[in-house]
């Protein structure tokens, strides 16, 4: 009864992002929930330690300090610079935009991709005279749907991939079509919603800002990425392959250490830490078996049960706690690599029903919120509602 609590407790602070009267977010609360699964013996520390991931952390990490070394030397921003100096028509712009933000999402964890082109987004919008709304709802829409087409897009995919132990090959040819198709179904919406804005007359493309590129740490970095990703697709260890680049990065670094750990985000590796811990105390207790129990009554054994359920959790307790749960249910499914690549393609999808269904999401909400440009949940709800239901219907009809 104490573990289920503590479990229960976890969940619920990890839904809710924090506790009232108390500074404990969700990375805070997995830590302490998992302090406290050892500390009442529902979890020996030794067991404890096996139950984290040690790949999934690994090859997190590895991506970050990759991803780290692309955004300080301003690659991205500069791509993003380029773009909006020769793009005119507004409409033109918006499919620029999904196609460009999709893709980078697929090779890069989507969530930096958000940071860095949510002010240039506003700027150019400025530059224009243009309202910023439909460019970033682009923005986070097509970050999350193309996230889904790889293993490195999003942390909850970089969890999957290393659970499971599918080649990143694989999980490209059979996610990436839906994730190409997603895009396109993303880019119509928009146009349907913000037809008017969209239609408007030519505008003169602007160049916004001064850029400082690194060149030589660019091209760098450029040449390592280029390299890992051939590892991946070669079929070499994910983990081995990002952490190798990582390491190549470091060991020839043009710039000061402290500045580059600091763009790695520590607070989601100690979530992953923690939950891992937690999901591993709650495995002893029985609880995967009891879930599955509980879920095998709504088909959560077929790939469109298992995408509904997975949506639904992903917008309750975010996609990473949720993914974080399933990793002891989908062993146990009759066909679970289909089940693996399900959950993957529902649980990103997912994160465009609601403006608190992904990080990246809050990313781009909150950066236009501090320039003064607020995004209503109903704004957020009228594209992400359908293109959310659309896209996972038609990724759950393409891998059953």
């Amino acid at each position: 009864m104490l573990t289920a609590l503590i479990f229960v407790g976890t969940y619920a602070i990890v839904a809710a992002g924090r506790v009232p009267w108390v500074r404990l977010g969700r990375t805070g609360a997995a830590v302490v929930g998992a302090a406290l699964m050892v500390l009442t013996g529902a979890i020996t520390v030794p067991d404890a330690v096996l139950a984290i991931d040690v790949r999934t952390i690994v090859l997190l990490l590895g991506m970050m300090i990759i991803v780290a070394h692309l955004k300080l030397a301003g690659g991205l921003t500069a791509l993003a610079r380029f773009i909006s100096a020769r793009v005119a028509h507004p409409g033109a712009l918006i499919l620029v935009l999904v196609v460009v933000s999709g893709v980078l999402s697929a090779l890069f964890v989507n969530d930096t991709i958000c940071l860095v082109f949510t002010p240039i987004v506003l700027d150019v919008a400025a530059a224009r005279g243009h309202r910023p709304l439909p460019y970033l709802l682009a923005l986070a829409t097509s970050s999350n749907i193309g996230s889904a087409a790889t293993i490195t897009g999003n942390p909850q995919n970089i969890l999957i991939g290393s659970v499971s132990q599918i080649s990143f090959a694989r999980f490209v040819a059979s996610v990436g079509p839906i994730a190409l198709v997603g895009l396109a179904v993303d880019a119509a919406l928009i146009w349907l919603v913000f037809r008017r804005e969209l239609r408007g007359s030519r505008t003169e493309p602007v160049s916004v800002g001064a850029n400082r590129l690194h060149r030589p740490l660019l091209t760098k970095t450029l040449v390592v990425t280029t390299a890992v990703l051939a590892g991946f697709l070669a079929g070499y260890d994910i983990a081995m392959v990002a952490i190798g680049g990582a390491a190549a990065l470091l060991l020839t670094m043009r710039i000061r250490p402290r500045k580059m750990f600091a763009a790695v985000d520590w607070s989601l590796l100690m979530l992953f830490v923690g939950l891992f811990v937690v999901v591993g105390a709650g495995e002893r207790a029985g609880f995967d078996r009891r879930l599955f129990d509980l879920l095998k009554p709504v088909g959560v054994a077929t790939v469109g049960g298992l995408s509904i359920t997975a949506a639904i959790l992903s917008n309750v307790i975010s996609n990473v706690p949720a993914v974080m749960l399933f990793t002891k249910l989908v062993p146990r499914l009759p066909d679970p690599g289909r089940a693996w690549l399900a959950l993957a393609m529902s649980s990103t999808f997912a994160g465009n029903l609601t403006i608190l269904g992904s990080i990246a999401n809050l990313i781009v909400i909150e950066g236009a919120q501090r320039r003064g440009h607020a995004v209503t949940f109903w704004e957020y709800a009228q594209l992400g509602v359908p293109l959310s239901l659309i896209t996972i219907v038609i990724g759950a009809w393409w891998l059953t």
